[in-house]
């Protein structure tokens, strides 16, 4: 079946509104991007049209047929060491003073949101163990990591990986071990892969977890938000950060100029104390 490539505007806007509300995605100005990367789905499914299948998508809501539309829609890219400017900052400036902050209960409470595969929850986890030493044994530095595809979620927690360059030489001795996947495959040692905690999460819905958090890590995420959507996201996140908290996201985002957060370092901001 050839590929479809023609999308009527009605049908546009239905999946326009449809992503917004229910995901906070912003595919306004996606049009080229939604029919390059739904028509091959569409002839694999048998539709004729964009028509027949958002009927279908729509009226049914099958998780799994939104999650194929997610996972088209969006890219769960990233890697370790990603914006390394931000993993210097949280060694540096912040777990210092997170463990003089939490000396007495020893729990750190910090949330990848938006996790995709796993790399920077596992990476948050490879620093805390690299800063607390022998010490980390005695506390509790598990990661909450969330993300809204399964897929994604499910690849996280294999945690088997293609280690960059960036990953520095004593960490591929401490942290991984040889999957015996082949020779470039690496798996995420028990300790680091026992440190994280993976969940599903819209990030759209409200965030009621158990505890609030010293440190928020929502990178590359915001990207595909419209600017009410993100605004509303940063105040559910303020809500959700400790006094004194961080929320850092990535370098190609930004915050509006009313956020709550100050700025302490780029693309990193901190709830007043």
């Amino acid at each position: 079946m050839p590929l479809i490539n023609n999308i009527t505007n009605e049908d546009f806007n239905r999946l326009v509104r449809f992503m917004h509300s229910q995901y906070g995605i912003d595919l306004s100005q996606k049009r080229q991007l939604v029919t390059s990367r739904l028509s091959s789905l569409l002839s694999q499914r048998g539709y004729s049209g964009f028509g027949p299948f958002l009927d279908d998508l729509l009226r049914k809501k099958d998780p799994g047929d939104v999650e194929q539309v997610l996972n088209r829609l969006t890219t769960n890219y990233t890697f370790f060491m990603r914006e390394q400017e931000h993993f210097t900052f949280f060694t540096g400036t912040i777990l210092p003073e997170l463990v003089r902050r939490h000396q007495r209960d020893k729990v750190l409470a910090i949330w990848s949101a938006g996790c995709s595969s796993g790399e920077e929850p596992y990476n948050i986890s490879m620093c805390i163990k690299d800063y607390l030493g022998p010490q980390a044994g005695q506390w509790d530095t598990r990661v909450l990591a969330t993300d809204i595809s399964q897929k994604a979620l499910a690849s996280a927690k294999r945690g088997v990986y293609e280690l960059p360059d960036t990953i520095p030489p004593n960490w591929k001795k401490r942290y991984f071990r040889p999957s015996g996947k082949g020779a470039s495959q690496y798996m995420v040692a028990p300790e680091i892969r026992d440190n994280v905690i993976f969940q599903t999460f819209n990030l759209m819905d409200p965030i009621k977890f158990r505890v609030k958090f010293d440190v928020i890590f929502c990178r590359n995420v915001m990207i595909y938000f419209d600017q009410p959507t993100k605004d509303a996201l940063v105040r559910r996140f303020y809500d959700a950060t400790v006094p004194g908290g961080y929320l850092l996201i990535s370098h190609s985002e930004n915050l509006s100029k009313d956020a709550p957060y100050r700025t302490v370092a780029p693309s990193t901001f901190q709830k007043q104390a």
